[in-house]
C-alpha cells in the first residue's frame, strides 16, 4: 500500500511524457497575438489627427500632451504641434483609442518594450511619426475582419439604434405628467 502513491504518480508522469509539449521558447518561438491586443505600445497617424484633444481627456493619468494652433489658411482647423505620449505613466486602458473621432490614436501590436530606464518610455511627436505603426484591431470595428487569420471577439455592445432610442425615451415619464397639479414645467 505505500508504494500506490508513488505507481500513480509515475503513471501521471508517463501519460505526460508522450504528450505534445505546450511550452514554447520563447525568445526564438512566439505565440500569435490576438487581433484586439492592447499592446505596450502606441500608434498616432497624424494626417488623421485634428488636435481636438478628445483622446487626451479621455485619459484618466494624462498621458497624452497635446499643443495645437489655428491653421494660416482655414483658422477653423487646428495644426498639432506636440503630440507627446508618457508610455511610463500609462496603464494602457484604450479610453483614448475609444475616445478618438477621427480613428488617428490606435493601440498598438507590440508588447515587448521592457526597458531599464523610464526616460525612454517618453515618446515625442516625431517618434510617434517615424516609428513602427501596427496598430491592433482594439476598438476599430470597421478593421476587425481584415486579417482572417487572428483571432477576431465581438466588440462592445452596439449603440442603439434611433428608433429604439426614441422609443425609449417615450416610454419614460415625462416631467409634466409627475408634477402636482397647480404646476407647470414652463419657465416663466
Amino acid at each position: 500500500m505505500n508504494g500506490l502513491g508513488i505507481l500513480k504518480a509515475m503513471a501521471v508522469t508517463m501519460k505526460h511524457f508522450f504528450r505534445k509539449p505546450v511550452t514554447v521558447q520563447y525568445p526564438e518561438e512566439r505565440l500569435p497575438v490576438p487581433a484586439r491586443i492592447r499592446g505596450t505600445s502606441f500608434v498616432w497617424y497624424e494626417d488623421r489627427c485634428v488636435g481636438c484633444s478628445m483622446c487626451a481627456k479621455a485619459c484618466p493619468h494624462g498621458v497624452i500632451v497635446i499643443e495645437t494652433h489655428p491653421h494660416a489658411i482655414d483658422p477653423s482647423r487646428r495644426v498639432v504641434d506636440r503630440y507627446d505620449f508618457h508610455g511610463e505613466r500609462c496603464m494602457y486602458c484604450g479610453l483614448c483609442v475609444e475616445a478618438c473621432p477621427f480613428a488617428a490614436v490606435f493601440m498598438g501590436s507590440r508588447y515587448e518594450l521592457a526597458t531599464y530606464d523610464r526616460r525612454t518610455m517618453y515618446i515625442t511627436k516625431q517618434q510617434l511619426i517615424d516609428g513602427p505603426n501596427d496598430p491592433s484591431e482594439f476598438a476599430v470595428p470597421e478593421y476587425a475582419s481584415d486579417l482572417p487569420d487572428r483571432i477576431n471577439l465581438p466588440l462592445v455592445a452596439p449603440s442603439p439604434r434611433a428608433e429604439d432610442e426614441a422609443a425609449f425615451l417615450a416610454s419614460l415619464p415625462r416631467l409634466a405628467d409627475q408634477l402636482p397639479v397647480g404646476h407647470s414645467a414652463e419657465v416663466e
